[in-house]
């Protein structure tokens, strides 16, 4: 199953900066597009406003952890 939400941990890892610039950047990501303050971000919202390829990102949001690689279910 794919997630199609980003949180500000991913986005502090992904752009490199600290939690708080993240979390400030979601804000500002909510008031640009309108989106209520309870409803998380799409990682193609995200990508639209941060000019980011959405398959790379997506792929890295959705990729298994490091620890099931590998491994058959």
């Amino acid at each position: 199953m794919y997630r199609y939400c980003i949180y500000p941990k991913e986005i502090a890892i992904i752009l490199g900066k600290s939690y708080t610039h993240s979390c400030q950047l979601v804000r500002t990501i909510k008031d640009a597009y309108g989106i209520t303050s309870k409803r998380s971000i799409s990682i193609k919202e995200f990508c639209e406003y941060m000019d980011l390829p959405h398959d790379d990102i997506f792929n890295m949001i959705n990729q298994p952890p490091m620890s099931l690689r590998g491994k058959s279910a």
